[in-house]
């Protein structure tokens, strides 16, 4: 059978719709005058219908109505226009759940570009762009989305303290329009201090490196000072307001003598990971961080991190491990389809993280001349070496 271009087969329809029209007037016109009075009306009922169905039925090559999808809108901290890779565990997420950009959702990838004052305007933006749902990976963005809507859903990525910073009510029952993960800052800013003490015991001061701006750094500097006082140790406190303010901070602290580093959980660590991993070596400070990317990626010393169950994906080299948080992304992921599906974000409780690792660089240890015991290694759920 040959095949008709597209042009071609849009005539033929219509020819088809025009020859069925005139064959119905045709046989009206055969038959007798006496019954012709009676069918009419039957005959314009028949040819109507008719006439409407053939209508009805699309041509060939007509354009089709684009399906309605609804539209996720991410913000982050994180600069550039491409998508960070620390956030790979989430986006695959929503892919196994079905969510193929461009086909089944549209996402929307809003970046503050490292400047935190920018999220209003960005969450602004969200609701503009007529977002069904926010996904937030920082608590100032999540803040300033809960500032410009109380009636989009937001999806919190694991999060510092949500409760802490007043985005939710509980845990249990979030309230309102936030739910999401959080990763538990407050409480383990302590525990990585007692860490490095542990690893470093001849130390007495220690550098506390600090992006105050972001609400969940005030709140992990109280529980560094509680845990200070009990570990006998003295905190030199520095502010950063950017990037830029690095070097000082390290210089402040080094005039000091300070003799070890924390730096608090924010995003701007994560992002300028190899400059303080860098800061960190030229001053040779043995530092403890709070991410395990600081030290697979960026070369720091220790990390206590949330324990990263992708062991089963070491074959793809830690990627995904080396994201913030990979299975509470992925529950993150979760949330989005639930409520798109309808649930209420007041509905779903916080999830936090239950398991967490010591990480090891030794490689660092050694190029900063530091011994540590054979106990406290033995404690490590991963050494690099």
């Amino acid at each position: 059978m040959a095949i008709l271009a597209q042009g071609d087969r849009m005539q033929f329809e219509l020819l088809k719709r025009r020859q069925f029209i005139t064959l119905l007037g045709g046989t009206a016109a055969a038959w007798p005058l006496a019954v012709r009075s009676q069918q009419l009306a039957k005959m314009l009922r028949v040819v109507l219908l008719a006439t409407l169905t053939l209508l009805g039925t699309p041509l060939v090559g007509e354009a089709q109505q684009p399906k309605n999808i609804p539209r996720l809108c991410f913000l982050t901290f994180d600069p550039g226009t491409l998508r960070s890779t620390r956030f790979d565990a989430f986006f695959q997420g929503l892919r196994d759940l079905g969510y193929v950009e461009g086909q089944t959702i549209t996402i929307d990838y809003l970046s503050a570009e490292g400047r935190g004052e920018r999220f209003p305007a960005l969450a602004a933006d969200c609701v503009r762009l007529k977002a069904d749902i926010i996904a937030v990976s920082t608590t100032p963005a999540a803040q300033a989305a809960k500032n410009t809507t109380r009636t989009i859903p937001i999806v919190m990525l694991p999060l510092g303290d949500p409760v802490g910073t007043g985005l939710v009510d509980s845990l249990a029952h979030p309230g309102g329009n936030v739910t999401g993960m959080s990763m538990m800052i407050s409480e383990l800013a302590g525990k990585r201090l007692e860490l490095l003490k542990e690893a470093v015991p001849g130390i007495s001061r220690v550098l506390v490196v600090s992006y105050l701006t972001d609400p969940i750094a005030p709140l992990q500097v109280k529980a560094l000072k509680e845990a200070a006082r009990v570990l006998g140790v003295t905190l030199q406190i520095r502010e950063i307001r950017s990037a830029d303010d690095l070097p000082a901070a390290f210089d402040a602290g080094a005039q000091e003598r300070a003799e070890g580093l924390l730096t608090t959980a924010e995003s701007i660590f994560i992002v300028q990971r190899a400059r303080v991993t860098d800061l960190a070596a030229r001053h040779r400070l043995p530092a403890m961080y709070p991410y395990s990317i600081q030290v697979v990626d960026a070369g720091g010393l220790m990390a206590y991190d949330i324990s990263c169950s992708e062991r089963r994906a070491e074959a793809a080299g830690r990627k995904l491990c080396e994201a913030q948080a990979p299975d509470l992304q992925r529950s993150a992921a979760s949330y989005v389809d639930r409520i798109l599906k309808g649930a209420k974000p007041s509905d779903l409780p916080i999830q936090q993280p239950t398991k967490f690792e010591l990480i090891i660089n030794l490689k660092t240890a050694k190029a900063l001349g530091l011994t540590i015991s054979e106990s406290f290694l033995l404690r490590a759920d991963q050494l690099i070496e």
